[in-house]
């Protein structure tokens, strides 16, 4: 499965994406996706285990975090392989969700 949740202190919760987020990778991570915009309002995504991320990938990920964002949530992105980052940067969704090389500044960010 490339997608698992781990609830961290107070009301953090870390969204665990590993594999290829591809087509049938996006298609599995949806709707998880979806349910964590709908219901958490502190959310760290950790992509230290996504090999490759193509753009439905990608789009499952804004999509959750602008729900985040519009409830007054935070949502940050956590250690992305090189690859996965450059995704990221040249899309621009590094500027509505940050980018976290360690753990320790992710939870604060969203604290």
């Amino acid at each position: 499965m490339p997608i698992a949740l781990e609830e961290l202190t107070g009301t953090i919760t870390k969204v665990v994406l590993s594999g290829r987020i591809d087509i049938a990778g996006a298609s599995a991570i949806d709707m998880p996706m979806s349910l964590v915009g709908g219901s958490k309002k502190a959310v760290i995504v950790d992509l230290a285990g996504v090999e490759f991320m193509a753009s439905l990938g990608l789009r499952s990920v804004v999509l959750s975090g602008k729900t985040v964002l519009g409830k007054g949530g935070k949502y940050v992105l956590l250690a992305p392989r090189p690859a996965v980052e450059e995704v990221i940067t040249t899309s621009g969704v590094d500027e509505l969700f940050p980018i976290f090389h360690d753990e320790a500044s992710a939870i604060a960010a969203v604290s």
